[in-house]
């Protein structure tokens, strides 16, 4: 079993910059293949970004390419998502996930473990 919480959401107005945080526990991090989605009112949760265990691998959704940047800390066992330049349309739910196959890419059925989730929202 993995847990995972995330931390970091809150209140921005447009342009402005959020960092979230996923922390890890029950398996060895460096071996899970982590992702984040995010699912707004009324819509599908979608696919934002994922990245390998080793953090050479990533991944971006063309909505969020050049604007959000996935990093993860194997010896912290700490996912991370910095945003930066948001729009209102990026407010939404946004979920930590972590897969033990390492051929989990951008479908949400690849992945084992989810968090509860943090909301963020931006005003414009």
């Amino acid at each position: 079993q993995v847990q995972l919480v995330e931390s970091g959401g809150g209140l921005v107005q447009a342009g402005g910059s959020l960092r979230l945080s996923c922390a890890a526990s029950g398996r060895t991090f460096s071996s899970l293949v982590m992702a984040w989605f995010r699912q707004a009112p009324g819509k599908e949760r979608e696919f934002v970004t994922m990245i390998g265990w080793s953090g050479e691998v990533t991944s971006y959704d063309d909505s969020v390419k050049g604007r959000f940047t996935i990093s993860r800390d194997n010896a912290k066992d700490t996912l991370y998502l910095q945003m930066n330049s948001l729009k209102p349309e990026d407010t939404a739910v946004y979920y930590c996930a972590a897969s033990q196959s390492v051929a989990a890419f951008k479908s949400r059925w690849e992945y084992d473990y989810w968090g509860k989730g943090t909301q963020v929202t931006v005003s414009s």
